[in-house]
């Protein structure tokens, strides 16, 4: 227990003010007078914060000291790490996987450094961004300085000539007024001595503050007064203030009289040009939106809703209004208009017409063209030491295909080559409208052949010259006098009987007088002197376009002038893309194409059509705008033509549905594919039932394919393209069926057995016997029966039959009951009797004869 001696001594708990309980203050107020222009300044409170940091003493009690600052210590990144090679470790060759890593790492480095320096050059354009500014601030300090000390020196002036004239004159106050004012005008006169007055206290501070260190106490706030108070301008009051009697009201300071000026010479400005109207060249389209018309014109949309409601036409601003409504607004507003169609976009897509001294030579382009199986890829494949036709499908070119052929003497050459069979003539068509010579390709044991003089006529109407190859001469049965002389038929008179047709026989499969060809190509190209403009921008057809996985839309296009280089944007058709990579006939990858190359081409927005023309253009919101008006064209044209079918249709049937249709969707690997499959079976239908096709693109059987299919109850036909997984658990769940193609010869024989399927059958009557009535008897609940001997054939009870009265047919109808005895029975044969009765019918008499027969339905085919 511890008594009073032993506690220590300690100091009583009391207020450090009496009656009030507060901490001491760690805040330290004040004031400070800000100045501003012009002589004007405003005194503010300020709070300086101060934070207490206590500290053990030597005696162990808390002591408070001032804070200390912790500097910051940068510390260094460490060094990468070094790695170490052991030089004695075997060295190996390394592997494809390692090689790619290293690769990759490779690359992401080079990234890394790009990334670093491109930090770099922003870092130093920051830099010198800062130093440009700092300069800047530099300059402007420079010139306050100046100014400053110029004010001081005017103020110090003013002030000794106030002190002289006030001493001079004590008693006349009103004429030592006129002496500051000669020396300062009366309207700065108080802000000079203001503004000295401030510059004077700034220094005294900013002395104090350099001598001492210390920050010199506030000045006590003032009291704001009112507008009429003379004490409004600040706390103390300077002699010009003084002195100034006129000076009780605040005056207009410069800045306020520079606004008022400029606010007056901008409104002067305003009034000035709306006075002066702009008027315009406003270019109108075929049709118009009220807010664009507006902005053509600089005009506010209101005003032009105004006016259209002045004339009778309701209109928002959202809403388009046809282009003679546009005129007769622009007259309105004064504007002069120009107008054009939505045409015009093509105009000048061309480009200009070539000179003959920018002409050089170019290759021939050469289309081989003749009836299936005659040997035309086989021909081309000996000429280019290629296998083409192998990987063709069933031995049959299903697309065109595009090659350059390098001769030894250093000449080239290209073929196109086109299928031979007769879906595809429309695919030959656009074969030979790009070409320069037809090969016409006649095998030697056949003849001419119906596809054969469809070629002579498509290379007639694209008058192009004609050279005959008579191919496979090495059979047998070849007989090259009789495909001349059949050629006469067809106005085709070779050299040999007087003519000027080249005709040179070869063997595709021997390799046989290939060179003699080669040479009369090139003859006949000199005789043509072919020529085109490689220094511009390209142009051309397309010759064929597909979808690959992984590349997009890959089209294989013939550069007929100008040459194509990667990067271009051109219009192909209704599409449009920028060339990202251009490969040869033999898949490797080009910078440029010249004229008269075929090559493929990465990078479309779209799938264009074989046989479209590319041109190259300048931009590519122009390539947008163009495409965007070909495909409004091409619905429109769409549209036109449905509605055109759907009025006959309705005119010309009576009842709704009458004609069947065989829904399909067809997906193929090319567009000229796609086309010849569309042709074919459209060509297919008749007045009773026909194809209707749903869909036709390029590329796999997705999801939707399978959806429009189910909804319209039609089928999917795949021409070298197949399904994805989730389109085939679709097609098996919703019962849509998929069938798979490589040769159109199948396709078109399985839709016209469906389509035969779908016609009505022909009821065919056959004849079954005859039956003679010996007696008629009267049973009650039955009425009349007759009691028949059949004389030819047989009676069956299902069947129909005629009721025959001296050969005239005066009943047709069923049977109601057939009896032998008293049992019904299914058929009576010849040399039987038997007892019948009519359905519905009972004036029958003994004498007559019953004929009976049955109808049969008979399947029918399309032709």
């Amino acid at each position: 227990m511890s008594s009073d001696t032993d506690t220590p001594t300690r100091k009583p708990l009391k207020l450090s003010s009496p009656g009030k309980l507060e901490l001491k203050k760690t805040v330290d107020g004040g004031q400070v007078r800000q100045s501003f222009p012009h002589g004007r300044s405003k005194t503010v409170a300020v709070e300086v914060k101060k934070k207490r940091t206590y500290t053990a003493g030597a005696s162990g009690k808390l002591a408070e000291m001032p804070p200390e600052v912790e500097p910051k210590v940068h510390t260094p990144a460490p060094p990468p790490p070094v790695v170490e090679v052991d030089e004695r470790a075997p060295h190996h060759t390394l592997t494809d996987q390692e090689r790619q890593n290293r690769l990759k790492v490779l690359e992401q480095a080079k990234k890394d450094e790009d990334v670093r320096k491109l930090s770099e050059a922003e870092e130093a354009r920051r830099a010198a961004e800062r130093a440009e500014r700092e300069k800047a601030e530099v300059e402007r300090r420079r010139r306050e300085e100046e100014e400053r000390k110029v004010a001081e020196e005017a103020a110090k002036k003013v002030r000794e000539t106030v002190e002289v004239a006030a001493k001079a004159q004590p008693e006349a106050a009103p004429k030592a007024e006129a002496t500051p004012a000669a020396a300062v005008p009366h309207t700065g006169r108080m802000h000079l001595s203001k503004a000295a007055t401030n510059e004077a206290e700034e220094s005294e501070e900013s002395r104090r503050r350099a001598t001492t260190g210390h920050r010199p106490p506030a000045p006590k706030p003032t009291t704001t007064r009112g507008r009429g108070d003379q004490r409004r301008g600040g706390g103390k009051m300077s002699v010009t203030q003084a002195l100034d009697t006129e000076g009780a009201e605040r005056q207009r300071s410069v800045a306020a009289f520079r606004r008022r000026t400029e606010k007056e010479k901008r409104a002067m400005m305003g009034s000035a040009q709306s006075q002066a109207k702009v008027l315009r060249e406003v270019t109108l389209p075929e049709a118009i939106t009220v807010q664009e018309l507006a902005s053509r014109m600089a005009e506010r949309g209101a005003d032009v809703i105004k006016t259209l409601m002045k004339m009778g036409v309701m209109a928002t601003i959202n809403q388009t209004i046809d282009a003679d409504t546009a005129e007769l607004i622009i007259g309105e507003f004064g504007h002069t208009v120009r107008r054009v169609s939505a045409a015009d976009v093509e105009v000048g897509l061309e480009g200009d017409t070539d000179t003959d001294e920018t002409l050089v030579s170019r290759p021939p382009v050469v289309t081989i063209m003749g009836h299936v199986d005659h040997g035309k890829t086989s021909l081309l494949d000996a000429l280019r030491q290629t296998d083409v036709a192998a990987h063709e499908a069933g031995g049959i070119t299903q697309h065109i295909g595009a090659y350059q052929v390098n001769l030894p003497t250093g000449k080239k050459i290209t073929f196109i080559d086109t299928p031979g069979h007769a879906a595809f003539t429309e695919m030959r068509a656009r074969g030979a409208n790009v070409t320069d010579i037809v090969v016409l390709v006649v095998a030697a044991d056949d003849g001419i052949m119906p596809q054969t003089i469809e070629a002579i006529h498509h290379a007639k109407a694209a008058k192009v010259p004609i050279i005959v190859a008579i191919n496979k001469m090495d059979k047998p049965g070849a007989d090259s006098a009789r495909v001349r002389r059949e050629l006469l038929n067809h106005e085709l008179v070779t050299e040999d009987l007087g003519g000027d047709i080249l005709a040179v026989e070869v063997s595709a499969k021997a390799k046989t007088n290939l060179d003699k060809l080669e040479e009369t190509l090139l003859l006949q190209a000199e005789i043509l002197d072919l020529k085109a403009n490689p220094d511009r921008q390209a142009a051309g057809a397309v010759v064929e376009a597909k979808v690959e996985r992984g590349r997009g839309t890959v089209a294989t296009l013939l550069v007929q002038k100008g040459t194509l280089k990667v990067g271009d944007i051109f219009v192909a058709g209704a599409e449009w893309g920028r060339v990202r990579a251009l490969l040869d006939d033999r898949g490797r990858t080009i910078d440029s194409a010249g004229p008269a190359t075929p090559v493929e081409v990465l990078g479309l927005q779209g799938t264009p059509l074989a046989g479209d023309v590319f041109v190259v253009v300048d931009s590519e919101a122009r390539a947008r705008e163009i495409t965007e008006f070909r495909l409004h064209r091409q619905r429109e044209k769409l549209a036109a033509a449905a509605g055109r079918s759907t009025l006959e249709q309705m005119f010309s049937k009576i009842q709704a549905g009458e004609a069947k249709e065989v829904p399909v969707v067809i997906k193929a690997d090319v567009q000229g594919s796609v086309e010849a499959i569309s042709g074919s079976l459209r060509q297919l239908g008749n007045e009773e039932v026909k194809v209707r096709i749903l869909h036709a693109a390029v590329g796999g059987i997705n999801e939707s394919d399978i959806t429009l299919a189910r909804a319209s109850g039609g089928m999917i036909i795949g021409f070298n393209v197949r399904a994805n997984p989730q389109a085939r658990e679709m097609a098996r769940r919703d019962h849509v069926d998929i069938r798979y193609y490589s040769i159109i010869y199948n396709v078109v024989d399985d839709i016209k057995a469906a389509m035969s399927g779908m016609l009505a059958p022909t009821l065919r009557e056959k004849f079954l016997g005859n039956a003679e009535i010996r007696e008629i008897f009267n049973i009650t609940k039955t009425g009349k029966v007759a009691g028949c001997m059949v004389t030819e054939g047989m009676v069956k009870r299902g069947g129909k039959v005629r009721l025959l009265r001296d050969n005239v047919v005066i009943h047709e109808g069923t049977l109601k009951t057939l009896r032998r005895f008293k049992d019904e029975v299914r058929e009576v044969k010849e040399g039987f009797e038997c007892g019948m009765a009519f359905e519905n019918y009972d004036n029958i008499a003994a004498g007559d004869v019953i004929e009976c027969f049955e109808m049969e339905e008979i399947a029918r085919e399309l032709a």
